[in-house]
């Protein structure tokens, strides 16, 4: 069994078909309920990528009177692209629309080359289950820890708040003001993340309070927070600055941990031998670690300005800000590729880019003829 799904405590491999249960007992009497249903399966060994297809029939046991629509279902999950030696694969399915209870699940697989010309037909498999809460059968799977992003995230910006606090000492700021600020700033910047990924994302639907957030309308509106709020408190906005950018990326190191846990932000599938096991909420397969490798380049991107802002101080106040930003933006920019998620603009990346290399070249610059 994968080890972050046995993590999960979410699915296993003790029957080829699983449902997805709620954490919690109380959880599964919430209504709507759906029923998330996943199939586990070993790639067959074939010379080309193929794409896998599962048929999965439900018919549901306690039902009270004369049978309805509501009470059977045939649906198939696909996917499209399936490399040999991928390892061990689970495909989550949603079933939505009818009634909760008891269901019997039957799956039929067939794996196929892109031509079709060949075919090998996957071990089916049955197992009897209920249905649950509808958001835990949509947001749960095998290797998906629930509450783990907005944990991470909490710890993440506890953590910082502790940093800056520390470095706005040694920048002569009154903590107890920056703390203050950033609080504010937190809630802010939350608000404008949220805001942020709908703006861009206006053809999504409206997930749930936690899902569609983006970093950059947070490091946007906590930065403009800071700015304005900086300057009406008398703080020197420069040094503030200079003091919040390492707390901003060590958030980030560690909130990007609860994106793996969480099944967002998922690299793409991958037969290296660097992969990691992990899910995106539907598909459970070895993946390129996109998350953690975009949490080691926060992190030491965090150590690096912390280090400058408590030994030398730039004489540019706003400076190491500026560098420290603009270089996790590179980082971020150059790992969007290996993400899983289709970029929502075509030259958006190219043109983040190329303007973030163009600042922390030109600070790199500055501070060396400082």
């Amino acid at each position: 069994m994968p080890r972050l799904a046995r993590i999960s405590g979410a699915g296993g491999t003790a029957s080829a078909v699983e449902f997805v249960t709620a954490p919690f007992p109380f959880m599964g009497e919430l209504r709507p309920h759906a029923l998330g249903i996943t199939y586990w399966f070993d790639p067959p060994t074939m010379p080309i990528p193929y794409e896998v297809a599962v048929r999965l029939t439900g018919h549901r046991l306690d039902v009270q009177g004369a049978r309805t629509p509501a009470d059977d279902f045939v649906a198939v999950a696909r996917l499209a692209e399936v490399r040999p030696d991928s390892g061990r694969t689970a495909l989550t399915h949603r079933v939505v629309g009818k009634a909760p209870g008891r269901w019997h699940v039957t799956a039929d697989a067939l794996a196929r080359t892109k031509g079709r010309s060949e075919v090998v037909r996957l071990p089916s498999a049955e197992a009897v289950g209920a249905s649950t809460f509808r958001a835990v059968a949509t947001m749960r799977a095998p290797g998906v820890m629930p509450g783990a992003w907005p944990a991470m995230v909490g710890l993440g910006v506890v953590l910082a708040m502790v940093l800056q606090s520390v470095l706005a000492r040694v920048h002569g700021l009154a903590p107890g003001k920056v703390l203050v600020l950033a609080l504010v700033a937190s809630v802010l910047g939350a608000i404008g993340a949220k805001a942020y990924y709908r703006l861009t994302h206006m053809n999504d639907r409206a997930g749930p309070l936690f899902s569609g957030l983006s970093v950059q309308g947070f490091v946007i509106v906590a930065t403009t927070t800071f700015v304005i709020g900086g300057a009406v408190q008398g703080l020197a906005v420069g040094h503030l600055l200079d003091a919040t950018v390492p707390a901003l990326l060590v958030g980030q190191a560690v909130g990007r941990l609860g994106c793996l846990l969480a099944g967002c932000c998922a690299g793409v599938p991958t037969v290296s031998r660097w992969g990691v096991w992990s899910s995106d909420r539907r598909v459970g397969t070895r993946r390129v670690p996109v998350q953690l490798m975009e949490a080691a380049a926060a992190a030491s991107l965090a150590v690096v300005t912390t280090v400058i802002a408590w030994l030398v101080p730039p004489p540019w106040a706003g400076l190491l800000f500026v560098g420290g930003l603009a270089g996790y933006v590179v980082a971020r920019q150059l790992l969007f590729p290996l993400r899983g998620l289709p970029r929502s603009t075509r030259h958006g990346r190219h043109v983040t880019l190329t303007l973030a290399g163009l600042a922390l070249v030109g600070t790199l610059g500055a501070a060396l003829i400082a």
